[in-house]
């Protein structure tokens, strides 16, 4: 199989030893694209005190605060602002329509790159990482740990969700996947988790924006948006052939007209999504198959040295 449309284990295994440079957390290098991101309200027993609020189910009851809890007769907890124990959530876009690409390699591929990278960072620095993969026909959910052995499972089925696209399959890609990924993840947080979320954001609809409001209540959520050059302009294509599976069109790429019309749409969609995580203080991350994934991690991440990052 080749590397540019399949992933292998062994690869995503290597990425292990690239996962360096890069960091999600709020504090962020002035050349992130995290830069100003507000600092999260984790769980954690560190030196600087946040706030006081109300106990929920799963928070450590050795931070409980009892001299409050008795006088107003209702549980509260101390809050810390130093990240310890950050569940981080990875969900990997693996459906059909992420199975394209016209330069370096398939957007899946590079989602499934993306996820390893962001995997292999989180388990280096001692917090906890799972996953939600999801397809055109079902998601697989990994609740966060530690172990090594945890990421290497959810790993190989991240490959083999990968390997299993096959260009012209008679189903199509379902948009309504995505939204409902979302509403399986939503199932599963509790609060004060990363959330990543890596795809091309087809189907990203009200139904979406719903759940990620949801989510942002007690959880913090990046965006990775993955595209291919194609998609915004059919002039990068010598020849473009379409297909349904059963039957397909040569396209003339050069008529300027219907490229103008065609990247105005996709740029569209882009920017209107773009202003949506925006107006939600939801970072978005944009990378692109054109050249290497955890280059595109480092420039946008700010880059900072590996001692300096967390």
């Amino acid at each position: 199989m080749s590397a540019a449309a399949y992933v292998a284990l062994k690869d995503l295994v290597r990425l292990r030893y690239r996962a360096q440079g890069f960091s999600y957390r709020p504090a962020q290098p002035v050349n992130s694209v995290l830069t100003g991101r507000k600092r999260s309200r984790l769980r954690g027993r560190g030196l600087d005190f946040d706030e006081l609020r109300h106990y929920r189910p799963g928070d450590d009851v050795r931070n409980m605060d009892w001299r409050v809890t008795h006088r107003t007769r209702t549980p509260f907890v101390r809050v810390y602002t130093e990240e310890r124990d950050r569940p981080v959530w990875v969900v990997v876009d693996q459906r059909l329509a992420m199975f394209f690409g016209s330069r370096h390699q398939m957007k899946s591929v590079g989602a499934a790159q993306t996820a390893a990278l962001s995997a292999w960072r989180v388990i280096g620095v001692g917090d906890r990482v799972g996953a939600l993969l999801f397809n055109d026909s079902s998601s697989k959910v990994y609740r966060p740990s530690r172990s090594p052995g945890a990421l290497m499972n959810w790993l190989a089925e991240l490959v083999n969700m990968n390997n299993q696209l096959v260009a012209g399959s008679k189903e199509p890609s379902r948009s309504s996947a995505l939204p409902e990924a979302l509403q399986t993840l939503s199932r599963y947080l509790t609060h004060d988790s990363l959330v990543i979320v890596i795809s091309d954001f087809d189907g990203w609809d009200d139904q979406c924006l719903s759940t990620v409001k949801a989510i942002r209540q007690s959880n913090d959520l990046i965006a990775a948006l993955i595209t291919d050059p194609l998609e915004r302009s059919l002039a990068r294509a010598d020849q473009l052939v379409v297909s349904d599976g059963a039957f397909q069109i040569q396209v003339e790429s050069k008529q300027k007209a219907a490229d103008a019309r065609f990247s105005a749409k996709f740029d569209a969609q882009i920017e209107r999504l773009g202003e949506t995580l925006k107006r939600h203080e939801i970072p978005l991350i944009s990378l692109t198959t054109e050249s290497d994934i955890s280059s595109q991690l480092l420039r946008q991440l700010g880059g900072a040295p590996v001692a300096t990052t967390r």
